[in-house]
């Protein structure tokens, strides 16, 4: 797997009720066509991050068929959340 693009965005809680901080990562990305991900047009990954004691951590994420928008049943690796986790707290830390 391999990330070539990503958007982040800060969700704010105005009510306060959540402790730390939250993000939302949208990451485009390539897998290998023998992949089970494959998928002609593309996936992207959705994934929410919380921060807590500075200390990212994945609280959720999907899969997404980029063409139609369809979320995919599938689970990722423990290889590939640690290596989204690691770009993720990558880019919370230029932030």
């Amino acid at each position: 797997m391999n990330i070539t693009q990503f958007s982040r965005e800060e969700i704010l809680d105005p009510t306060n009720i959540i402790e730390g901080k939250r993000f939302e990562f949208i990451l485009d990305v390539e897998v290998d066509e023998e992949d089970e991900l494959y998928h002609e047009a593309g996936i992207e990954i959705r994934v929410l991050i919380g921060e807590k004691d500075s200390e990212p951590f994945i609280l959720n994420y999907f899969l997404m068929e980029k063409a139609k928008g369809e979320y995919l049943d599938f689970a990722l690796e423990d290889e590939e959340l640690e290596e989204i986790l690691a770009f993720c707290k990558e880019e919370i830390t230029k932030a």
